[in-house]
């Protein structure tokens, strides 16, 4: 069912574009109503135009509050023109229909982002333009919504290509859209109150996000994907991309495994790199190409076609490292012109800025298909007056900075995962076994085959409790010397009985980092 547009109302914050629109309403003669700041333009621009207060009789108040909140402007747009008694009630209060708004609202995320003034964020949350937007949206059976400029161009294809008419289908297109900004408008808002309250888990919770790009496919080729931004600044993710392919969900889904790490590792050069969502190598060095060295030699096998993640500036020489290899991202807060000269040459690499990303201490969410999991983020790694230890030889003030390396490492590993260290870096990592002494053996059997002259005197970082004495010994046999564990087991006073008997060191963290 095609409906003519006769009279339209436009109310927009955003006036860019707007003569492009005008342009094509005037063609078909649509009378057009307006108010305040988007009347003047309107005017200045040639065209001509009715201020809503004129149309109404009603002067706005209250600051601008209240302008277009009136029964003749909610009843032309809600009437149905089917009901004959809607019909009958709109030529009785002598109220025309309303057949086009064109919305935008108050730019609520824009001084979110920019200031600190509650008064002022709370004077740009916009109450008249969501109501006729929700409106129209819900008599798109009879009204066209329009909610922002980037469909004025599909506007015009409609009007022109149905002569100053518009379809059922692009009517209810533009309503779900509609109805999706007002939810999405909300959210914010909400979750602005909530931050602003510390509401950490409130009662009802609506995630909000904005498409930011529509991916080829998911973690498989059969799978559908986009990546979203969940974020006031919703136009950029601050990764800026200077070469190789376009990002796949994989390497978005290792890219933020990866900075969640580095990012908890601070002062110091540092590299991490990541494969399938586990780290498989991690170096702190106060010389950036040693980092870079000692994290590949994890396990140069799994790093292969993974994610690396510098905190420090690419030169040519780690550029020349680095192109080795095959790697399938690099990240590094920034790259010299000599080194990306050098990692261009591989076309597909992704090369990666993220000098102005910000790494933001939000909840974690888990979805699933009618439900989802929220929780803070594991920012601990422990505390030290909680520090137990618990073998008659004790870890030096040395040892335990290593110590709190090898526990903050595990935390990111999937459970269960057990980490080994040499020199704060990663010599052996153990992921995501159900069997803890599975995870050991992975970590001695990686550690052997890549770093072997390193797995004596080495620490052992346990993301959970050792269940029994097994994988302990197992690490022993190894050359593991420092064991750093939550504790907890009702088998405990067993393990420290073997480590004690290797005149090995462990301590209890009293803190747990399952990562599942």
């Amino acid at each position: 069912m095609k409906q003519k547009i006769k009279t339209a109302l436009i109310s927009v914050s955003d006036k860019t574009d707007l003569s492009i629109v005008l342009k094509t309403l005037n063609k078909y003669k649509v009378k057009i109503i307006s108010s305040g700041g988007t009347y003047n333009s309107i005017k200045q621009l040639g065209y001509p135009c009715t201020e809503v207060s004129m149309y109404t009789g009603f002067k706005e108040m209250l600051d601008g509050r209240v302008k277009t909140l009136h029964p003749k402007i909610h009843a032309g747009i809600l009437h149905d023109r089917s009901n004959k008694k809607h019909t009958q009630e709109m030529s009785r209060q002598k109220f025309p229909s309303l057949d086009l708004i064109v919305v935008n609202f108050y730019p609520f995320q824009k001084i979110v982002t920019n200031s600190k003034n509650n008064k002022e964020i709370i004077e740009n949350i916009d109450i008249g333009g969501p109501t006729m937007v929700r409106a129209a949206a819900k008599n798109f059976k009879n009204v066209l919504i329009i909610t922002s400029k980037s469909d004025y161009s599909d506007l015009i294809n409609e009007i022109n290509k149905n002569k100053g008419k518009t379809t059922l289908n692009f009517r209810e297109y533009m309503s779900s859209k509609a109805f999706g900004l007002t939810a999405y408008y909300d959210a914010m808002i909400a979750n602005w109150f909530n931050q602003k309250l510390n509401i950490k888990f409130p009662e009802r919770k609506t995630i909000f996000g904005r498409k930011f790009k529509q991916l080829r496919y998911g973690e498989n080729p059969h799978q559908k994907s986009s990546i979203y931004i969940n974020n006031y600044n919703d136009k950029e993710l601050g990764l800026n991309q200077m070469g190789g392919k376009e990002l796949s969900y994989n390497n978005y889904n290792d890219i933020f495994a990866s900075l969640e790490i580095l990012f908890s590792l601070k002062n110091i050069a540092a590299t991490v790199i990541v494969k399938h969502a586990n780290p498989c190598g991690v170096s702190v060095n106060k010389v950036p190409l040693v980092s870079f060295k000692n994290a590949y030699a994890c396990d140069p096998i799994s790093a292969f076609g993974g994610v690396i993640a510098c905190n420090f500036k690419i030169n040519k020489t780690i550029a020349d490292e680095i192109n080795k290899s095959f790697l399938e991202v690099i990240l590094a807060r920034g790259f010299e012109k000599d080194a990306l000269n050098v990692l261009n040459k591989k076309k597909n690499l992704r090369i990666i800025d993220i000098s102005k990303y910000k790494k933001k201490n939000q909840s974690s969410i888990k979805t699933f298909d009618g439900s989802f999991l929220i929780q803070e983020k594991d920012n601990s790694i422990f505390n030290k007056k909680d520090l137990k230890y618990v073998t008659k030889n004790k870890p030096t003030l040395k040892e335990l900075k290593e110590i709190e390396f090898a526990f903050n490492i595990s935390k990111y590993v999937k459970s269960n995962a057990i980490v080994l260290t040499n020199n704060f870096s990663t010599i052996g990592i153990g992921a995501g076994q159900p069997s803890r002494l599975d995870s050991c053996r992975i970590a001695v059997q990686k550690a052997k085959q890549f770093q072997t002259s390193k797995i004596k005197n080495s620490i052992a970082a346990s993301d959970a409790f050792f269940p029994f004495a097994d994988g302990v010994k197992s690490l022993i046999a190894a050359g593991v010397r420092i064991f750093v564990q939550p504790g907890g087991s009702i088998r405990d006073q067993e393990v420290i009985n073997v480590v004690n008997k290797a005149k090995a060191k462990m301590i209890f963290t009293n803190i747990r980092h399952f990562n599942h």
